[in-house]
């Protein structure tokens, strides 16, 4: 988690801390400036709020995670092109600085609420509560979160999402999912994109990648695709059709569905008996 980089705090999160803040001083009233695991508890309460917010307007909140580059805005243009006629979707975007991302997602006639983290190297459940107040989810059928380019931090904070979808792009190494456990667990299902380059990229093996994915025990759907070359959408839609049908049922009888709770982030959120295993995690509403 961020307990060494200190990016626990946010612009989100960080009134919690000063002066007035919640958690600015402890219970026996010293200063806590950095208050890890209370952070992380503020967190998760308002990521029950959030999520409660998206299960009331019926919407399906998917949080996009990877490195920097792999093409998350790439397969969000495509797939507001190939499902426009079939779902109503809106995109929060999470990066350090500028708003390219979000103009590029607008320029589909799509709304894009912008979250400009600074520092922060990702979006955690209080500054999408921020950008909920611009977006009006009405009307939404699904909720893309693009998460900050990041294959560490991003995957331990709980947006208020319901599934998490993890990229591994061709770019990058097929050993990935070894060298970033926590991300690739936290993953409802992998997208191995720019698959239109293993022509020329001769040391990036698929098999391997799923294969490292799978000694994390993790039962992951891997998918492969293109987004420039409209390679492999088809089982990416239906994958957002399956999940979009599950919601329903879910909220129709009064359930919900959690992200991945992952064991490094079980622990400092002071669950040490989450389960490893994370893809049966629907519950009721609490």
């Amino acid at each position: 988690m961020c307990n060494t980089c200190g990016c626990n705090i946010t612009a989100g999160n960080e009134h919690l801390i000063q002066t007035d803040g919640a958690l600015a001083t402890t219970e026996d009233g010293k200063a806590a400036v950095t208050v890890l695991q209370n952070l992380l508890s503020a967190n998760d309460h308002q990521a029950l709020h959030n999520r409660e917010h998206f299960d009331s307007h019926k919407v399906l909140a998917i949080n996009l995670m990877s490195s920097p580059g792999s093409g998350k805005t790439a397969l969000l243009e495509a797939t507001l092109d190939g499902l426009r006629g079939e779902f109503n979707m809106a995109v929060i975007e999470g990066d350090l600085e500028t708003e390219n991302d979000a103009e590029r997602i607008r320029n589909k006639g799509v709304t894009a609420i912008q979250i400009v983290t600074g520092t922060a190297c990702h979006l955690d459940a209080h500054l999408v509560h921020q950008a909920l107040h611009q977006l009006d989810l009405s009307n939404v059928d699904i909720l893309f979160i693009e998460n900050v380019g990041n294959l560490v931090c991003p995957a331990s904070f709980d947006l208020g999402h319901h599934r998490n979808v993890t990229l591994l792009s061709t770019t990058e190494g097929d050993d990935k999912p070894a060298k970033y456990p926590v991300m690739f667990r936290a993953a409802d299902v992998m997208l191995l994109s720019k698959i239109d380059l293993l022509p020329v990229l001769d040391d990036f093996d698929p098999a391997r990648a799923e294969g490292c994915l799978r000694q994390l025990a993790s039962p992951a759907p891997v998918l492969q695709l293109s987004a420039r070359k409209q390679q492999g959408l088809d089982a990416w839609f239906d994958w957002l059709r399956q999940e979009v049908a599950a919601q329903r049922e879910r909220v129709a009888q009064g359930q919900t569905a959690r992200p991945a709770i992952q064991p490094d982030g079980a622990r400092l959120h002071g669950h040490e008996h989450a389960p490893h295993h994370h893809h049966e995690h629907d519950h009721a509403v609490e």
